[in-house]
């Protein structure tokens, strides 16, 4: 998916309070929520938004996928999706049957899951081999044990959901920038002065690398220590829904043990191994070695017609060591804030995360103590786990 924006950089000097690079959900969300009282400037790469991860991502909002603190962000996000409409009034997010599927040996893994998800797991659900079939008809009753169901699971509308933060930031008086790559960057007294690849000048007193799997790259442009935020590649499949269930509701189906994941979109399934292979920032190609995993075990546990692949394509989900996201001011560049690493939870958590963000950027204590269930110090990009696996 790639959101066009119709507005290219001018070459000419632009001044603002703050600069976010990166146009995927990360920078356009908080963007809109620190455009209510600064001016604010988007700047991205590419000729429109969301044309790496954001657009590539299957997009579905799962409230006990992730570490505690994708969980406490996760749940604060929740009401979001469930009552969040977008500019047209059409509802950002869409109840999605999912089940997370065992065979004899995997089966302990859902416990596991359940275990994990703490406080979220109460409405989650067991169910034995029956019914996890009778749940959902696409699983084989020779190849399940049993299933585990969590009903607050939603298929985020990612199209609406980047427009309606885009169309909040214009809305307050900010601006996007596309066709705009940063290669250098200098501080002049109190300003960023943030040169981009045609030569054009853009100030601003704070800068936010929201780089996704561009951040430590474009950290080291304003002289901060990477971070090691890690991008790691995640192919993605489509596949035929069965023809006897065309007209049926298909839930999504996860396997416990994360050897594959399918969704159901439109009238077919986008599918994926949950491969997460380390890897460069780049626009990266699906690993045809890890599809042909997927499909075995899809073929084995599903009665999905394995063996005809419609498209294939791969997406990067970048994570700091500890896989949980960077949200700070810099402890030694001045003016120069982290948001970035939220791996692949980017989408499903921007509602809560980017609120916190913005709380953290604007320094109020009390909100970020006492609204989003997260310590701002376990997010810092001076937090003892990553500064260390980063070898600072």
């Amino acid at each position: 998916m790639q959101i066009a924006t119709g507005i290219v950089a001018p070459h000419t000097s632009e001044t603002w309070d703050t600069i976010v690079i990166g146009g995927g959900i990360a920078g356009i969300s908080l963007a809109a929520r620190l455009a209510a009282d600064r001016t604010v400037c988007v700047v991205e790469k590419e000729t429109g938004l969301a044309q790496h991860t954001t657009g590539k991502s299957v997009a579905t909002f799962i409230q006990s996928y992730g570490n505690g603190v994708i969980h406490a962000l996760n749940a604060a996000s929740l009401e979001f999706f469930t009552d969040g409409r977008g500019d047209n009034g059409e509802a950002l997010a869409k109840p999605l049957p999912f089940i997370y599927a065992a065979n004899a040996d995997t089966i302990g893994e859902l416990q596991e899951i359940y275990d994990a998800a703490g406080p979220l797991a109460r409405d989650m659900q067991f169910v034995d081999s029956a019914g996890a079939v009778e749940f959902s008809p696409l699983l084989r009753p020779e190849w399940t044990a049993g299933g585990l169901i969590d009903p607050h699971v939603f298929d985020i509308d990612v199209h609406a959901l980047m427009q309606t933060f885009a169309a909040t930031l214009r809305r307050c008086g900010g601006a996007i920038r596309t066709s705009t790559e940063v290669v250098a960057a200098r501080r002049e007294g109190d300003q960023w002065v943030v040169t981009d690849r045609s030569g054009a000048e853009h100030r601003a007193r704070t800068v936010v690398d929201a780089a996704g799997a561009w951040a430590d790259p474009v950290a080291r442009l304003f002289g901060a220590a990477p971070r090691d935020i890690q991008p790691l590649r995640r192919s993605v499949f489509t596949l035929a829904i069965p023809g006897h269930l065309a007209d049926s509701v298909v839930p999504m189906i996860n396997a416990a043990d994360e050897s594959f994941y399918l969704k159901p979109e439109t009238a077919q399934l986008l599918c994926s191994p949950a491969d997460e292979t380390p890897t460069t920032a780049a626009d990266t190609r699906p690993d045809e070695f890890e599809i042909a995993r997927a499909l075995d075990a899809i073929g084995e546990a599903t009665v999905v017609d394995a063996r005809h692949v419609r498209t294939t394509w791969a997406g990067l989900r970048s994570f700091a060591p500890d896989r949980i996201p960077v949200v700070g001011f810099d402890d030694r560049v001045e003016g120069f804030f982290w948001y970035a690493g939220p791996g692949g939870y980017g989408i499903q958590t921007s509602p809560a995360l980017s609120e916190l963000g913005a709380a953290i950027f604007r320094e109020d204590g009390a909100r970020t103590a006492n609204e989003f269930g997260v310590d701002p110090a376990d997010i810092s990009p001076s937090r003892a786990s990553i500064i260390a696996a980063a070898g600072r």
